[in-house]
């Protein structure tokens, strides 16, 4: 039986947490590499802290999935996972803006964010998964481009508000600056500020949303008459048609570029724009917050841009264009210092993050049609995102001492690996 037509309402309700989760994904983003270099971490061992997110979703989201598709509560079988995931993650994100606030040493306070950045990744993928799985589970066909636009936009929206945070509390006057070691009230009110807006979506989420019981679900996603041949992930891989391999290997490229971003980039400002990389001075705590404010304009550049790309002819040469604007974007930061002109870089590096998230699985299901396991192929594809970024998390340090130890230089390394990954779009065939 046909799933049935749900009122704009429902599927905005359907996804409305996400906009409380995406506020805590930005403000962990944004602010991780400002809060540990802050708490005394050295540049070249950064990059390390970087390895939990990805391995944390690699690890958590799989779980949490084949859990909650065993799971069958009065408040349905995804919300227990939302609400826990939640309420955890709400609890951390008071705790980890204060590891430098409890009297501990240099080393007890990195060992306590590092814990504290553990549990907070593995909450918010334990969040985000179930709003993912709630629209695959109710909306028919017809409707998922709906439902999956509302979420496109609760995400980005979430994001422009956990970036800005940092700024907007330095511009109501709490203060920017803190002891050495200490994190600034900013940045820590920036996280109470997430938790509470995370805990009113979630309760929203909870009494609005009525997830369908197991007689209605098997309903409406009646199993398959005829089962796919079970088979082991080796085995699919084996099988996997080579535009998957040739997609993964851009997204190699892809995603450590922007780890090194994500892990660099608040140093690169400070040090282009303010002359500084000392963590404890007010110049540096500014760069942060402004860092902030690009992160927001890239999210909204993406947005404009992911309008552009369907005007492309070749859906190819959008992607390859794409990335190659963002690289250039990348090699720029170090360039360019006057803190509004670095607007134009993250502009450019958000044409480049609007195709990262919209291309990539286009070509993999095209190749993968009369492949089957297709949500088993895409769980797999989930580890071009992740591997990646643990790979460059690894190395990070030492590319580090091999550009003089400069984190704007690691800038200009994330814009060559978009060039390359730029490069290797050619090798990619498409499938209509």
């Amino acid at each position: 039986m046909e799933k049935p037509n749900l009122k704009f309402s429902q599927l905005w309700n359907l996804s409305f947490g996400f906009f409380g989760v995406q506020i805590a994904y930005a403000l962990q983003s944004g602010n991780i590499s400002r809060i540990f270099r802050t708490l005394g971490a050295d540049p070249h061992s950064l990059s390390f802290f970087w390895i939990l997110p990805p391995l944390m979703g690699i690890l958590v989201q799989p779980v949490v999935g084949t859990l909650s598709d065993k799971t069958w509560t009065r408040l349905g079988r995804r919300i227990p996972y939302l609400f826990i995931g939640a309420a955890l993650a709400v609890a951390v994100m008071c705790l980890l803006p204060n590891s430098g606030s409890f009297g501990m040493t240099v080393g007890t306070a990195l060992i306590f964010g590092l814990i504290a950045l553990m549990l907070l990744d593995t909450s918010i993928n334990m969040a985000m998964q179930p709003f993912k799985m709630l629209v695959g589970d109710m909306v028919n066909e017809k409707q998922k481009a709906k439902a999956y636009s509302i979420q496109s936009f609760l995400c980005n929206a979430g994001s422009v508000v956990g970036f800005v945070f940092p700024f907007f509390f330095t511009w109501i006057g709490l203060k920017t600056v803190a002891p050495k070691g200490v994190v600034p009230d900013s940045v820590i009110w920036s996280f109470y500020a997430g938790a509470a807006i995370l805990i009113v979506c979630v309760i929203y989420t909870v009494l609005k949303v009525r997830e369908w019981n197991p007689q209605d679900y098997a309903k409406y996603n009646p199993t398959e008459g005829e089962k796919e041949k079970s088979a082991n992930w080796i085995t699919l891989l084996k099988n996997a048609p080579a535009t998957f391999w040739r997609v993964g290997l851009v997204q190699f490229f892809c995603w450590a570029a922007f780890l090194y971003m994500w892990t660099y980039v608040v140093d690169a400002v400070s040090e282009t724009v303010w002359n500084t990389t000392e963590s404890a001075s007010e110049a540096y705590q500014i760069a942060g917050n402004w860092t902030g404010i690009l992160y927001a304009i890239q999210a909204m550049g993406s947005v404009v841009w992911a309008m552009v790309l369907p005007r492309f002819s070749n859906t190819k040469a959008a992607y390859a264009v794409s990335l190659l604007l963002g690289g250039i974007g990348f090699a720029l930061i170090p360039f360019v210092h006057d803190q509004y002109l670095q607007i134009i870089p993250f502009l450019l590096i958000g044409c480049a993050w609007a195709a990262m998230l919209a291309m990539p699985f286009t070509f993999v299901t095209n190749a993968l049609q009369g492949y089957g396991h297709m949500g088993a192929y895409l769980g797999l594809f989930n580890g071009t995102i992740c591997v990646p970024q643990i790979a460059a998390a690894l190395v990070g340090g030492q590319i580090l001492h091999l550009v003089d130890s400069h984190q704007s230089n690691m800038m200009i390394v994330a814009g060559v690996l978009l060039a390359i990954g730029s490069l290797c779009v050619g090798m990619i065939k498409d499938r209509k």
